[in-house]
């Protein structure tokens, strides 16, 4: 029998909610708290309130793979320079946690990777230290500077972004169809060897929205974002650009022969999915551990359940990969 695409990709959506895993997403808000705190403690009144941002903010995340962002916001003159106040972030949190976690520099954040807890569990939190472009202006324009550290690569030079990590949040908010068309392609990439970034894989998907006339069953949603992205990214002139500066084109971190393939790759997916539907289960996998849970959990939205159920956790080769 045919597979039912709508009826397999709601299914796969209920198998990556976050509520699956509640238990282990509370002790990410335990430790991001943790952390939060001590940042505020260590720099005083040299930053602003640091604020949760990500894809669990953004209602983008699935539960094989995620992590919590906290953003810092230092102001103008905290530090001389962007990579001072990289390095003096990195610093303290490698005082702070480095007998318990790992502490690494990362494009434009400190990662830390906690050490496995009693019950195997994982935290992983990702600090992004921006600062304000003027004095004292952050709170009025939420504007932010961020040190972009080139890690890999000989020829690589460490060099900054302005972004409004604010504007990114609000450029998501309320649009639950594309949320969940974001999820689907982030559970295909992952899938895939996740080669395109998160970010992208958002814009995109909002782009074709505010495009072209989406709508019908989740299937028919999907399709035609994949439709979109087949047709339009390796055109010339083709731009993402980002909500919180409208200097950076996310189609920029794509070379030409990448978007080449990621429209190669939607074609002969479309194609071999439209061809047999059971194909369908190849490129977008249900969370096997998830399979058999009440599909009552649907009605009560992806976010994080407030009730005190208690949820098995994933094995620990299926996160943060």
């Amino acid at each position: 029998m045919a597979t039912n695409k709508q009826e397999y990709l709601q299914n796969v959506l209920e198998t990556h909610r976050m509520t699956h895993v509640q238990n282990l997403v509370d002790k990410f808000k335990t430790k991001r708290n943790e952390v939060k705190e001590a940042l505020e403690s260590h720099y005083g009144s040299n930053i602003y309130n640091p604020f949760n941002s990500g894809s669990f903010k953004k209602h983008t995340a699935i539960n094989t793979k995620f992590d919590l962002d906290v953003v810092v916001p230092f102001k103008k003159d905290s530090f001389e320079t962007l990579d001072k106040m990289f390095d003096s972030l990195y610093d303290f949190l490698y005082d702070e946690y480095g007998e318990v976690a790992q502490i690494r520099k990362q494009k434009v954040s400190i990662g830390i990777i906690f050490d496995e807890d009693d019950d195997g569990d994982v935290i992983s939190l990702d600090i992004v230290p921006g600062r304000e472009l003027n004095q004292d202006q952050y709170s009025e324009d939420n504007k932010l500077n961020l040190f972009v550290f080139s890690k890999y690569g000989i020829f690589s030079s460490s060099t900054y972004i302005q972004t409004n990590i604010q504007a990114q949040i609000d450029h998501i908010k309320a649009k639950e169809n594309e949320r969940k068309i974001i999820r689907l392609l982030k559970i295909w990439n992952n899938n895939d060897g996740k080669e395109y970034k998160s970010f992208l894989l958002e814009l995109i998907t909002i782009k074709a929205f505010d495009k072209e006339s989406i709508s019908g069953n989740l299937w028919e949603k999907l399709e035609k974002v994949m439709e979109y992205i087949k047709d339009k990214v390796a055109e010339d002139g083709f731009k993402l650009i980002d909500p919180g500066n409208s200097n950076n084109d996310l189609m920029d971190t794509l070379e030409s022969w990448e978007k080449t393939n990621l429209s190669n790759r939607m074609e002969r997916m479309l194609e071999r999915i439209n061809s047999n539907s059971d194909n369908i289960k190849s490129y977008f996998p249900t969370n096997k551990d998830f399979e058999d849970d009440d599909k009552s959990s649907s009605s009560s939205g992806y976010g994080i359940k407030t009730g005190g159920s208690a949820y098995s956790t994933p094995p620990k080769n299926e996160r943060f990969g």
